[in-house]
């Protein structure tokens, strides 16, 4: 995989990220500047997790984005089609159900979890929409999904400078943190590549999901959608 396209093959996209996974938390706060830190509090207060609630955590990675829940009480799950992924995770974290599977089709029975969650994953997995009527198919009614996501700056002027950045400044980082400088230029082209915030929105309502709204951080690099499941 050398382009960036909305046609991803699953096994290259968990091919490239089983190659970073060694250093994908450090190479994130970097290429970042540590933004992602506050990115994944707001996730964590979007998502509101409870005791003994069940949250899916989808492209939950090395369960990093997961902590948070887990902290909070909740019996998390992170899942993952990186094996490599899964790998680093449960050496770090052990007691963790970590799951292998797939966005588009996922591993567990109709509405089981009281909130899903996905942290700069929806925009890898192949097709999106089914993506999120799998998350919606596994949530309980009442249920809530939080997807946080790359997205498009709202101030021209900064999205001139931040499109800059990632596809000038980015690839050199890469090369000096990360085991797979090439799998961020495909990061960095699959996120010129991803749906503004309102059209994300329509996907999420055309998959069944009610109260619809979004918020942007960091002036639209990301953006934070919220849903309910009826």
């Amino acid at each position: 995989m050398t382009r960036a396209t909305l046609d991803k093959q699953p096994h290259e996209v968990a091919s490239m990220f089983d190659d970073v996974a060694a250093n994908y938390d450090l190479t994130n706060d970097v290429l970042s500047l540590g933004q992602d830190r506050r990115w994944r509090k707001e996730v964590a207060k979007a998502v509101d997790a409870r005791p003994a609630q069940k949250v899916l955590d989808l492209a939950a990675g090395t369960a990093t984005s997961s902590q948070p829940f887990a902290r909070a009480g909740a019996y998390v799950v992170p899942c993952d089609f990186s094996l490599g992924m899964l790998r680093v995770g449960k050496k770090n974290h052990p007691w963790m159900p970590f799951t292998a599977g797939d966005g588009t089709k996922l591993p567990f029975r109709d509405d089981v979890f009281d909130a899903v969650t996905i942290s700069f994953g929806l925009r890898n997995i192949q097709d999106t929409e089914q993506a999120l009527r799998e998350l919606y198919r596994v949530t309980k009614p009442g249920g809530r999904v939080v997807i946080c996501e790359f997205s498009h700056p709202t101030w021209a002027p900064f999205r001139t400078v931040y499109e800059e950045y990632l596809m000038r400044a980015l690839p050199p980082v890469a090369r000096a943190v990360s085991s797979n400088p090439d799998a961020y230029v495909y990061l960095a082209e699959s996120i010129q590549s991803w749906p503004d915030q309102p059209t994300l929105a329509g996907l999420l309502q055309r998959a069944g999901w009610s109260k619809v709204a979004w918020r942007n951080l960091s002036g639209g690099i990301v953006a934070l959608h919220r849903g309910f499941k009826p």
